[in-house]
């Protein structure tokens, strides 16, 4: 399960400290002896809530079993088929741990005049790759290569997002060389601003070389059992040379591979002041 570690330093100390402290005799204000075992054992604890970004009593619980909420994810693109070749193994696994999932496009990938005269091909597509992915398309609205940030773009964006209420959202890494990648991460900055920076806020990355450019990641999701469905959600995008670019990022997911000691991975770059959020492990 993914939880926000925001508070640890401030739950998960005085959680196990007080564990140790209600063995205090209060009746002659001395603490009762602890064994070796039980001491090293409460370390342990806490150093396993640190290392995955649990609070304390949210660990306890899942080591019951004890069933915990879904999440909100948003993971936006510039075009249908971006969030499913820069994460889409990590979509499935999040989706597959009962998350909520909604891919959220700047435009439906057609380079048109206007939204009337779109087919609705890529959409088509777009649909059959989220149903691999088991997650839900949604469309921002503006243009193929003719994206447009300014104040009212800005304004219609944030209401898109406010209305999502996400715990986290993903969105291209600015550095990048299409436009329309730029703008969707732009966009998202600005709504991340506007709530009070209240979602985690993580950056992918997506032909890199040919796009995404200066990525450096400080995140791994291991992929190496989710890749065969995300091939199959990138190849449902038929139109897009799929032999081709999904070659590339393929090449990519086993270069953060082997940076991450698995056989592929997708990495992520976390906004440090963003709210933690713990990625699938």
């Amino acid at each position: 399960m993914l939880h926000s570690t925001r508070q640890i330093g401030d739950m998960a100390v005085p959680y196990l400290t007080n564990q140790l402290l209600q063995e205090q005799d209060n009746t002659k204000g001395t603490m009762k002896s602890f064994s070796r075992r039980r001491i090293l054992s409460a370390g342990s604890m806490l150093a396993a809530t640190a290392a995955v970004g649990f609070p304390a009593p949210a660990l306890a619980r899942e080591a019951q079993g004890e069933s915990t909420s879904k999440l909100k994810v948003v993971i936006t693109g510039g075009h249908p088929g971006d969030p499913e070749y820069g994460c889409g193994g990590t979509i499935l696994r999040l989706t597959e741990l009962g998350h909520e999932v909604i891919l959220l496009y700047l435009n439906q990938g057609e380079p048109v005049e206007s939204a009337a005269r779109i087919t609705g091909y890529r959409m088509e597509e777009s649909k059959k790759a989220c149903a691999v992915l088991k997650a839900r398309p949604a469309y921002v609205g503006q243009i193929d290569a003719n994206a447009v940030v300014d104040q009212s773009h800005y304004f219609q964006f944030r209401e898109i997002i406010e209305k999502e209420i996400p715990n986290v959202v993903f969105t291209h890494w600015p550095i990048d060389n299409h436009a329309d990648h730029r703008a969707i991460s732009m966009l998202v900055y600005d709504a991340w601003l506007h709530m009070r920076k209240k979602f985690s806020l993580f950056y992918y990355e997506v032909s890199n070389g040919e796009d995404t450019q200066q990525f450096v990641p400080s995140d791994y999701v291991d992929i190496s059992a989710s890749e065969p469905k995300k091939r199959l959600a990138c190849y449902a995008h038929a139109s897009q040379a799929p032999e081709r670019y999904y070659a590339l990022q393929d090449a990519v997911a086993r270069l953060r591979g082997i940076e991450s000691g698995r056989t592929r991975a997708e990495a992520f770059v976390r906004h440090v002041q963003s709210p933690r959020f713990a990625l699938p492990v």
